[in-house]
């Protein structure tokens, strides 16, 4: 029997509190789980896939973002982080709860799974505290080039100056994310690059909770990222031994279509000499791999991951 928990600690902005939640496995957890989830959704929505893993022995855990599910207040409001520093915060803010839930299940080994804005999180987490987790899954991940970055943080900058950093542009959203449906014929919702799952992209949409535009801090936050986990200095300061898992579709456009993730492989095991870096690209499935019609093929994938990982003796 799975104990769903949930709890509520303050944010590294020292003003939020945020929510959280533990699926709980009967019994000794044999792993601890931590996810980072993307844009525009929140942990909740994971409810399944940690339901199939606790029922396996591992818990899992993760909370909802600054601006997002029920980390919202009326100072951060949808897709508004925080005004200092938010892409450090947010990595602290994940290293919080791991460490809050490592001082409840001391001696449990822990992973990190970041998808899509949160393999972003993920990314920048493993420079800063790869040596203290045991594996990282890196899902739906981008590139974007240096130019590029640059380019949408400079637009941001001057909107930001001009309509104030809670301002919702459509113009940078549209630039975001109307590309996403190009490889998709007849598309019901401007959402369906998501995944094939109908049931899952009619939830998504008619819930509030996902279905905003983010502020323009929310963009600059994710330029920031974008520019810190593509440095490869900084990249160096990943663990050479951290077993990594990058996992994508081959229909997701987020990466286009596989290429940033394999680009991200080949720089972590040929650039970085990480040596143990796995890479799983899925036929059929579009960003968001626990919500695809087939998902369950994405669940014991992972799982065995896991175990592998558990079993292989790494000291991390």
């Amino acid at each position: 029997m799975v104990r769903k928990e949930e709890l509520t600690f303050k944010s590294r902005d020292r003003q939020t509190t945020l929510h959280a939640i533990r699926w709980i496995p009967d019994g000794e957890p044999v792993a601890i789980l931590q996810i980072i989830h993307g844009m525009q959704e929140y942990i909740d929505r994971y409810d399944e896939f940690a339901n199939f893993l606790a029922n396996k022995g591992i818990l899992v855990m993760g909370n909802d973002h600054l601006g997002h599910g029920k980390s919202v207040d009326e100072r951060v409001p949808y897709g508004y982080f925080c005004k200092n520093d938010p892409a450090t915060v947010l990595v602290r803010d994940a290293h919080r709860l791991k460490k809050m839930t490592q001082e409840d299940y001391p001696g449990i080994p822990c992973f990190i799974l970041g998808h899509s804005f949160g393999s972003f999180v993920a990314r920048e987490y493993i420079t800063r505290y790869g040596t203290g987790i045991k594996g990282a899954i890196i899902q739906g991940t981008a590139y974007m080039s240096n130019g590029t970055v640059k380019s949408m943080n400079a637009l941001v900058n001057i909107m930001q100056f001009i309509m104030g950093e809670k301002y919702r542009s459509n113009m940078i959203n549209d630039m975001a994310f109307k590309g996403y449906l190009k490889r998709i014929p007849n598309s019901r919702t401007k959402f369906d690059w998501l995944s094939h799952n109908e049931a899952s992209i009619d939830k998504y949409v008619a819930d509030p909770a996902c279905n905003f535009i983010f502020t323009l801090n929310g963009f600059k936050t994710m330029a920031e990222l974008l520019k810190r986990i593509q440095d490869l200095d900084k990249m160096e300061d990943i663990p050479k031994d951290l077993p990594i898992l990058i996992t994508a579709g081959r229909e997701d456009p987020v990466g286009n279509y596989g290429e940033a993730p394999r680009k991200l492989f080949d720089i972590y095991k040929k650039q970085l000499q990480i040596r143990n870096v796995e890479l799983k690209l899925y036929d059929e499935m579009r960003h968001e791999l626990q919500q695809e019609t087939k998902r369950e093929q994405v669940f014991e994938d992972q799982y065995q991951w896991l175990q592998k990982v558990l079993n292989s003796g790494s000291n991390n």
